[in-house]
């Protein structure tokens, strides 16, 4: 089944935001792709604490549908794309990405990527602390206001899990994942599932786009 996107054009390129809490940059054919936090189940299930193990291929078999639909080039991860330490959710990203081989995959490291590099070069990663490339700056952390100033480029990051708060007529309120756009940079929703969500807080000149079920909507 093709899943609902909606189009956004930013600094003139066209993207794709994806109800599967994804962005895909046309014109580059790139699929980006923040917090996904592969390996949390099998950090928490380590700990003691039972998660379902179906939980753990969840994610990776989102990203598989997404590659079958929008057949990308390439796939920029922002950021915390494994949670923790190597467990045995490792094993099932190894085997994930040999079957992707013709893909170009590019980690912009996040405060959760703890495992040596040299194990994602083992598996053909590009690894960056950040990446300027056309008119933005892809970075794992939303920029501060200084950093901001020093800044040349539009810059899209993830990290902080952002949500958007809806109330109905009566008590009644739901937060969803959203994609923010403000005026020097924006936050991609967190891609996994086993991930909580922060009220992120945004102006009327700003542009909210909430995930609701299978579509994207603008709020």
């Amino acid at each position: 089944m093709k899943s609902s996107g909606l189009e956004y054009e930013c600094m003139g390129e066209n993207l794709m935001l994806l109800a599967a809490k994804a962005m895909f940059w046309q014109a580059r054919r790139t699929l980006l792709v923040a917090d996904v936090h592969l390996g949390k189940v099998g950090h928490f299930r380590k700990a003691g604490i039972a998660i379902p193990k179906a939980m753990e291929q969840e994610d990776l078999a989102a990203l598989s549908d997404l590659i079958a639909e929008y057949h990308p080039l390439r796939i920029l991860f922002l950021g915390d794309l494994f949670h923790s330490s190597m467990n045995n959710d490792w094993d099932w990203f190894v085997l994930w990405r040999d079957m992707f081989q013709d893909i170009d995959m590019v980690l912009v490291r996040g405060n959760h990527d703890i495992i040596h590099d040299r194990f994602y070069r083992q598996l053909n990663f590009k690894l960056f602390d950040t990446l300027a490339e056309g008119p933005f700056l892809f970075s794992h952390e939303p920029l501060t206001e200084q950093e901001l100033a020093g800044a040349n480029k539009y810059v899209i990051s993830g990290h902080i899990h952002p949500g958007v708060k809806l109330r109905g007529k009566g008590r009644q309120s739901v937060t969803l994942p959203c994609f923010f756009f403000g005026k020097r940079q924006a936050v991609l929703p967190s891609f996994g599932k086993f991930t909580g969500r922060y009220r992120i807080r945004h102006s009327e000149d700003d542009k909210v786009f909430g995930v609701l079920g299978d579509k994207v909507v603008a709020l």
